[in-house]
Order: structure tokens, then sequence, then C-alpha cells
């Protein structure tokens, strides 16, 4: 409950749908390629950024690649889905899919180094538990991969798996804080904002972000942004400790 006239509540810095999707796409390892519904499997991707592989161009006879009246190019499908390094209840964190027409022929797995695919572009969908988006090629292009998008699982799973009191402490930072219905807490999600825990219930589970002091630029920053979060914990902690 906010007291009249205090300043509501700022809410947590979070990615744009467009960061998301470009981060998404730079941190996959696999992806499902859909050409006239024709599904492939493609798990060579390295984890570098998947529109290296594939050329995006802009739809329509301004961008120069006006259809053909009886447009018989190959609709194509790429299909990712990004899901949760650590154990949580629910993995899959989103869906993206990017749609459009080939403008070159495909080049698979099997292809040559060096190969490439242009696709004009159509939209981006972005499906999360908030909803649904459709980003634009003008907003993907402005958009940039979260810096810490290649680190983020190896991170949250060294986290969890050798520094788990530090995530018990992190709760300290949660309001309201959590009730005893909650039965386990996990690192969901780590960005250049903050992190996300998930909070699971016995019936259920909810998300909440603890903003970092401020966004990094770098994953050589995630260290210090990380241990302020704790250092914030701690003392909070100390706060709520009555003497003996």
């Amino acid at each position: 409950m906010r007291l009249p006239g205090a300043p509501a509540a700022t809410p947590p810095a979070r990615p744009t749908e467009a960061e998301r999707v470009r981060s998404i796409l730079a941190a996959a390892h696999s992806m499902t390629v859909v050409v006239d519904g024709v599904r492939s499997e493609v798990r060579q991707l390295d984890g570098g950024d998947v529109l290296g592989r594939f050329h995006l161009h802009p739809a329509g006879p301004a961008a120069g690649h006006a259809a053909p009246a009886n447009d018989d190019r190959p609709a194509i499908r790429l299909e990712f889905t990004d899901i949760a390094p650590t154990p949580v209840r629910d993995r899959v964190r989103g869906r993206v899919t990017v749609l459009g027409h080939l403008l070159t022929p495909y080049a698979d797995e099997g292809s040559a180094p060096g190969d490439s695919t242009c696709v004009e572009y159509g939209r981006a969908i972005l499906e999360t538990s908030e909803g649904t988006s459709y980003i634009g090629l003008e907003e993907l292009d402005e958009a940039w991969p979260d810096p810490l998008a290649p680190y983020e699982a190896g991170m949250l799973t060294h986290l969890l798996d050798d520094h788990p009191e530090l995530v018990t402490l992190l709760l300290r930072l949660v309001r309201p804080l959590p009730s005893a219905a909650v039965v386990r807490a996990l690192p969901l999600a780590l960005d250049r904002y903050g992190i996300t825990l998930r909070l699971e219930e016995r019936r259920g589970h909810r998300d909440v972000r603890l903003a970092f002091p401020s966004p990094l630029d770098d994953v050589e920053q995630s260290g210090a942004q990380i241990q302020a979060l704790l250092s914030a914990a701690r003392r909070r902690s100390h706060r709520n400790t009555l003497p003996a």
C-alpha cells in the first residue's frame, strides 16, 4: 500500500522486446528452420549471433526486392526457444519466430563454409509469459544483444551450484519479503539491467527482478554490479537483525 503523496515505485529496468529478441538470437545454440512447410533442425550454432548466418533485408519494392506478380519465393520461418539454464519450473522463458521469404537458397548445416542465406524479413514474434510482441526490422537493427547473453547460462549455473547461499541472501532485497509459502528460490535470468529470481510455491510461482545500481555495458562490469546487490542485501539483513 502506498501512502498518499508518496511517489510511486519505479519499475525495475528491463530489456526491450527487440533487445530480448537480439539476445535470444545471439545466445542460440540451435534453431528450427521451416521452408515451405519442411522442418529441419540446426544444432551447430556456436552461440554467435545467428544474424551473421541469415542476412535480413527489408521487404517491399523500396528495398529493391519487389515481389513478382505471382510470388513463388519460398516462405521461411526461423524458430528459437529460450530455455532457462537453471532447473526452475516451466523452463521455457520465451519463443522467437522470424518470418520472411527466401531471396537465395537456404544454406543448411551441410553447406560449405561461407555460404549464406538472404531473407526478405517479414517480422519477428516474441512470445513470453507476459504476452506476444511483434518486432519490425528497423527495431531489430537498432537493438543490440545484451552483453551478458553469451555468458548468462554459465553465470547462473555457477551461482546456483557453487554459491546457493548467495541466492538466499538476495531474497532480502525482495519486497514484499517472501512468505513461508515459498519452497524454493532459483536464479532465472541475468541481463545488463539486473537479475531475476523465480520464487516457487507449492502451487504456482512468481518472478522478481532485482535491478543493478546502473545498467552495465560490458560483461567485465558484472562482478561489481552483483557484489553491489549482495552488499545491499547484507546491509538490509543487518538492519533486520534484532539485538540479543
